[in-house]
């Protein structure tokens, strides 16, 4: 069997994966980056909005080529009909881009690359290897080959379905209540706001939400996240979605080009996202925005870290659980707080009423709040509807 030998092997080349890859590779060390697909970015499974704020945190440059859509606010309706728009003079940074995803993704590997790591495509993690019980590389499939590649800290880049981490022997279980069912569309011949993204939340989408991304020229991603026990049935998410485009008159022309499905976490991390020789980023460690669902800027930010935190750590040699916990406390002190706040924000909606959601709405169309954010909009609720952040008043 054919083995390699790397300072960091990273298991899955999205955006998590990509910037640990990067971050490894400019810091000195030897990595190899893995992929399974064929393709990076593809096929498709990401509703593909995100903010412009984090983007410089972790070192992106804004490219035309994977930006779709420049957006100049959002629209958050409820399922009685009450909107609440809002631009860039009151979202400020929290606006963002549509992207095209599968463009997004390769730069990022690119970026990897020209910093040194290796890319192996159609490359699958299939196991860990230990030895003496200490976790020394993987096993892998490379275009049909069976290969070995060893390595002195594995990065676990694997996405919601992460069997690497899960090898290792670390619990990434979740619960109904923290997954999303989810199912988008990607329609052509569809009258929506070229430039708002849109959020309708409520009984339409019971403990989740319906979103609009629009793409340009009439197309728009067209999607909707279930909360996993509120579905009742097989193709839930479907029947809602295809019940909401139904009762709207902008879609009675929309043709379906692509259907993309899968699964969301929307917890708020694991509760350790590292071991001995081992490191789990993104989405595979749950780290991702409960409320959202938007896992890109996390998957970044937590990719970044890995990589400073393993280049500091090959400095000493030592790649222990008790040396990677600096990872664990970047990416707490960044965004434990909000995630956890979002996380118990999600639970409570998931309880409200149409009625009540759209009372809340109609109230924070009226409030006087000078940048809307999700911290901002609960600051609100807070004086209006103090039952909804019952047990995080603390947070808010």
């Amino acid at each position: 069997m054919r083995t390699l030998q790397c300072d960091v092997v990273v298991c899955g080349a999205g955006p998590g994966g990509s910037m640990a890859a990067r971050y490894c590779a400019e810091g000195g060390l030897d990595t190899i980056l893995i992929e399974k697909k064929a393709e990076i970015g593809a096929p498709l499974r990401c509703a593909e909005g995100v903010s412009k704020k984090w983007l410089q945190e972790v070192g992106i440059e804004p490219d035309p080529s994977w930006i779709r859509g420049d957006m100049k606010g959002a629209i958050i309706k409820s399922p009685q009909g009450t909107t609440f728009q809002l631009d860039e003079s009151k979202a400020g940074a929290e606006v963002g881009y549509v992207l095209e995803r599968h463009i997004f993704d390769k730069a990022l590997a690119k970026k990897a690359a020209e910093a040194g790591a290796r890319i192996m495509m159609r490359t699958s993690c299939t196991g860990v290897i230990r030895e003496d019980g200490k976790l020394v590389g993987i096993k892998a499939r490379s275009m049909g080959e069976e290969i070995e590649i060893r390595a002195k800290c594995v990065v676990a880049a694997d996405g919601y379905e992460s069997q690497v981490g899960r090898w290792a022997g670390i619990d990434t279980n979740l619960s109904l209540s923290d997954i999303d069912s989810c199912i988008q569309y990607r329609m052509c011949n569809i009258d929506v706001a070229p430039d708002y993204c849109e959020f309708v939340i409520g009984s339409v989408a019971p403990g989740g939400y319906i979103w609009i991304f629009p793409k340009g020229n009439g197309v728009a991603n067209v999607g909707i996240g279930v909360m996993g026990r509120l579905c009742k049935g097989d193709g839930d998410a479907k029947r809602y979605l295809d019940d909401f485009i139904a009762k709207d008159p902008r879609f009675a022309k929309g043709q379906i080009l692509e259907i993309m499905g899968g699964f969301v976490s929307t917890c708020p991390g694991l509760d350790c996202s590292v071991d001995d020789n081992i490191i789990l980023v993104g989405d595979a460690a749950r780290i991702i925005d409960p409320i959202t669902g938007g896992g890109i800027a996390h998957a970044c930010r937590t990719g970044m870290y890995a990589g400073k935190v393993l280049t500091e750590c090959a400095k000493t040699g030592d790649f222990s659980k008790k040396a990677l916990m600096a990872y664990e406390k970047m990416w707490r002190d960044r965004m434990e707080d909000k995630l956890y706040r979002n996380f118990m924000a999600k639970e409570k909606l998931a309880t409200l009423d149409d009625e009540t959601i759209d009372e809340l709405i109609k109230m924070i169309k009226t409030a006087d709040i000078g940048e809307v954010n999700v911290y901002n909009l609960l600051k609100a609720v807070k004086e209006r509807f103090p039952k909804v952040v019952e047990g995080f008043e603390d947070l808010i």
